[in-house]
């Protein structure tokens, strides 16, 4: 049985990695698609889901979400990919992180980009949009939500940096920190056997496939 304590432990641990290393660690899979970039290269963000589904050029659940999100809550919201009005800007912003939240993903866009990064918030997002939303359409928040082929439930685990963001189950993240930690150390191995004079398609056993291509 893993405890709070634990738990909290392994995620801080897993955080630690690479988004492209947990995602290749967990069997190549709970990537959000390639659109999906942080407003700055230097944006990191980890933490529990806090999903929202909303209304294309809608915000009305936003304000509502940030009534009951939780401190080191990452508010992951699906916006439908609707990127001709953006539904997050500098005052919700300011919200979120009195309120404690780790960061916002959200499949669709947002504005005030300036202000948001000088405020160090870690936003991704599909784009940027100039426009504004409208204040009146329900929606839903803590329910299982996909963002292209990759379904987030609530407590789901986000990890985002540069190269994108992956979601890891909750209830894999112990055995996805241990093979995130087990590639890590692969990957040190071949860095160091690379600087000895290797190459990698020794290293990666590529002889027979290029030998099968007729390039070796």
């Amino acid at each position: 049985m893993i405890n709070k304590t634990n738990f909290t432990d392994l995620v801080s641990q897993l955080s630690q990695f690479g988004s492209a290393s947990i995602y290749e660690a967990q069997g190549a899979c709970g990537a959000l698609d390639s659109g999906m970039k942080p407003l700055c290269s230097s944006m990191q963000v980890f933490g529990s889901a806090f999903t929202v589904d909303i209304r294309p050029g809608d915000n009305l659940m936003l304000h509502y979400a940030l009534l009951y999100v939780q401190p080191g809550d990452v508010l992951v919201v699906d916006a439908k990919r609707f990127v001709e009005a953006g539904p997050w800007g500098d005052i919700l912003t300011e919200q979120a992180i009195k309120k404690g939240v780790a960061g916002l993903v959200i499949n669709g866009a947002v504005r005030d980009v300036q202000t948001i990064k000088a405020l160090g918030f870690p936003v991704f997002c599909q784009g940027i949009s100039i426009k504004g939303t409208a204040k009146k359409q329900p929606g839903k928040i803590n329910v299982p939500i996909c963002i292209g082929d990759t379904l987030i439930n609530p407590g789901d685990f986000i990890f985002g940096d540069a190269d994108g963001v992956v979601v890891v189950p909750r209830q894999d993240i112990a055995s996805v920190l241990h093979e995130t930690q087990l590639r890590e150390k692969t990957e040190e191995d071949f860095r160091t056997k690379i600087k000895e004079g290797g190459s990698t398609v020794d290293l990666l056993g590529l002889q027979n496939t290029l030998k099968r291509l007729q390039l070796m």
